[in-house]
This record gives structure tokens, C-alpha cells and sequence, in this order.
């Protein structure tokens, strides 16, 4: 199992001229020590209008920033919104392709329709058809990396013959993924052969019985790709110290703020109820973790969270279900000390990740052109 960061960028209020720089420079020195420590993947969201949630309206650039301060170390675009209002389809393989190239082959690329009613809304998006653009655009994205020339009529775009450049470094060409933030999603994932981008904090038997039917379903699936990314990610909070009631406390301190921003989220289906977002996704468990009778349970199952006994513990579970990858949040709201993130970051890598090493040398490396052969 595979582990990396996670970055929503929140800034809590008063904002002041420095808020959001010191945000993004602290996230920046995470992830040069993360690259430093043999993290394998960081990962950027793209939202819009998300006051204090999130101030990552464009991850391409934040991402280019960490493949100029890192050398392994993977950048997830997770992830580009794939409806029109938001993104044209070739401005996001001219992007993408430039982020791959700048980071010399290391880009994962993330595809989604955005869930919120203030991101929908605020860019006049009808919620009825986003499913259809972004199935219309992961079947496109390939095509336009790969092919000398591309060409295109359909419902939601359309372009004559030309030559879009530049081309990916990668060969054939970067990993695609999907957002995963509620059931179903991920078998759209598994019929595309794209890998599963698990954003939400699941119990391991629901996750188990999900992970095994998006296994059997990517089996047959017809890819929209040139491979197979047949691999399950996960995200989780991140805090580790050597005392474990300590880290518990921390870390429930961190996922509290988190649940206590998310909860406020409308989601699409809330303001505009429609058959293509047909639950509210991840809202109703974060809002009983922030409120109701889950919210003394933030250090429970499952979370890496308290010292690294327990981190090992939780972690292992996760990997016997099935998780490829398990990607962290390590702060919210600034509510941890910088320096007390870098200590978790050097303390996990010191006596958690040895607890995967041996399996993931054994294994070898399992998606070749999934893991970025050039």
C-alpha cells in the first residue's frame, strides 16, 4: 500500500493579506519533506467559491509548485471538473500535459463533476446533465493526448481537426481516476477502466463490499483509456506522535474542524433535486460526525490517527479490504502547528510505513504504466 497527501487549502477567517500565502507555503514544505520521506502521491482539489473549506481553485498551478520543489514524488490533479461552464475539454489536455512534462512524467489526473449547489450554481452548471460532460470528456482526454491530430462533435463540445500540444510525457499516458464521494461512482469508475478516488471515510465492511465489486466490474470493463488503472485510493486524516492519547486528541482537533466545514457544504441535491445526484454523498455521515451522535468517535475506526501502534493497526485494515492508496489530510484551518505536521510527517515514516515496505517490494510495482513508465 501506496501512502500520500491530500490538500483541500483551508484558511480560516480573519483572512488577512498573508492568510492564504501562509497556507500554501506550509502546504508546500509538507510536501518537499513528504518527497523527502518516500511519500508516493500528493493530491489538489479543485473548488470554487468554498469560503475558509477551501481556497484550491486552481490545483494545476499549486501542483506545478510541488513538482518544482520534490523529485519523486507524484502530483494528483484530483480533481478537474469536467463540466463546460467549469473547464473546456482541450484547455484540460493542454494543462494536464504541461504539468506532465514539467514534472517529468509524474502527473495523476483526477476527473469529476463537482457536488456542491455553490459550485454548480455559481457557474450556472445544470446539475441534470454534469454525469453526461464528464463521461463525455474522459472519453475525449485520452484521445487528445495520444492522438497526432483530434477531431470532435458531440453533445456538450465540439472542435475541427487540430493538433493539440503539447503531448504528455508519460507513455501512453497519464493514470485517470474518478471522485468517489458516494455508492455507485465507483462502478462508473470500474466500467472505464479509471481508477477509484475515494473521498469519503467509510467503515472498512462497507468499503470491503465495494472494493470487491469494483474489482470484478473493472474485469470487464471497456477502458476509455489506452490501460487499465485498476486501483482503489483512499482519503484519511494524518496525525502521529509517540504519545497516543496526545495524537488522538490532535487529530480529532483536526478532523473535527474539518467535518465542522464540510457539514456546511450544500449539496447539489439539496437546492436542485435531481435523478444525476441521487444521494448527497459524503454530506450526511460528516454532518453526524460534526454534530450528531458520531461526533465522539473521530479517532475510531479506521482513522490514522493517536501513535503509531495504532496508525499500523488501522492502516493494515485498510489494506487487507483491498486499498491501493490511502491519501491524507495532515491539517485543517491551521488548527496544528507547522512544526507539529512535519513531526507527524518524520514520525510516520519512521515507524509506520516500514510496517508496508516489505510487501510493497515483494509485490513489485503491479500497474506499470499506472505508475508512470515513460
Amino acid at each position: 500500500m501506496k501512502f500520500g497527501l491530500f490538500y483541500e487549502l483551508s484558511v480560516p477567517r480573519p483572512w488577512t493579506r498573508e492568510s492564504e500565502r501562509t497556507v500554501y507555503n506550509n502546504a508546500l514544505e509538507q510536501v518537499k519533506l513528504a518527497d523527502e520521506l518516500g511519500f508516493d502521491q500528493v493530491w489538489a482539489v479543485e473548488h470554487h467559491f468554498l469560503e475558509e473549506y477551501s481556497h484550491c481553485p486552481a490545483p494545476e498551478l499549486f501542483l506545478t509548485a510541488c513538482a518544482m520543489v520534490t523529485k519523486t514524488i507524484r502530483v494528483g490533479h484530483g480533481i478537474v471538473v469536467c463540466v463546460p461552464e467549469f473547464n473546456h475539454p482541450i484547455k484540460i489536455a493542454e494543462r494536464t500535459a504541461v504539468l506532465d512534462i514539467l514534472s517529468g512524467g509524474r502527473l495523476e489526473v483526477g476527473t469529476g463533476r463537482s457536488a456542491t449547489w455553490t459550485e454548480l450554481g455559481g457557474f450556472r452548471a445544470d446539475p441534470d446533465i454534469t454525469k453526461k460532460s464528464w463521461d463525455e470528456f474522459v472519453r475525449c482526454l485520452p484521445k487528445m493526448w495520444t492522438q497526432e491530430t483530434y477531431a470532435y462533435e458531440g453533445e456538450f463540445w465540439s472542435m475541427p481537426e487540430r493538433t493539440i500540444i503539447p503531448k504528455v510525457y508519460q507513455k501512453p499516458h497519464p493514470p485517470m481516476w474518478v471522485a468517489v464521494t458516494s455508492p455507485g461512482t465507483e462502478l462508473d469508475a470500474a466500467d472505464r477502466g479509471l481508477g477509484s478516488l475515494g473521498l469519503t471515510f467509510g467503515q472498512f465492511a462497507e468499503q470491503e463490499r465495494r472494493i470487491a465489486e469494483y474489482r470484478r466490474r473493472i474485469q470487464l470493463c471497456e477502458p476509455v483509456g489506452d490501460f487499465v488503472n485498476d486501483q482503489v485510493s483512499t482519503v484519511n486524516f494524518l496525525y502521529c506522535h509517540e504519545d497516543d492519547e496526545r495524537g488522538r486528541a490532535t487529530g480529532k482537533r483536526m478532523a473535527d474542524s474539518f467535518n465542522y466545514l464540510a457539514s456546511q457544504l450544500i449539496s447539489a441535491r439539496e437546492a436542485y433535486p435531481s435523478r444525476s445526484y441521487p444521494s448527497l454523498g459524503l454530506l450526511p455521515q460528516l454532518r453526524r460526525q460534526a454534530t450528531g451522535p458520531d461526533s465522539g468517535e473521530q479517532a475510531g475506526e479506521g482513522l490514522a490517527l493517536g501513535g503509531p501502534e495504532r496508525i499500523t493497526r488501522a492502516l493494515k485494515k485498510w489494506e487487507a479490504v483491498g486499498v491501493d492508496r490511502v491519501n491524507f489530510l495532515l491539517n485543517t484551518m491551521e488548527v496544528i502547528p507547522q512544526a507539529d505536521v512535519l513531526a507527524s510527517l518524520r514520525l510516520f515514516a519512521a515507524k509506520v510505513m516500514p510496517a508496508f515496505r516489505d510487501a510493497k517490494v515483494a509485490n513489485g510495482s503491479p500497474h506499470g504504466a499506472a505508475n508512470g513508465g515513460v
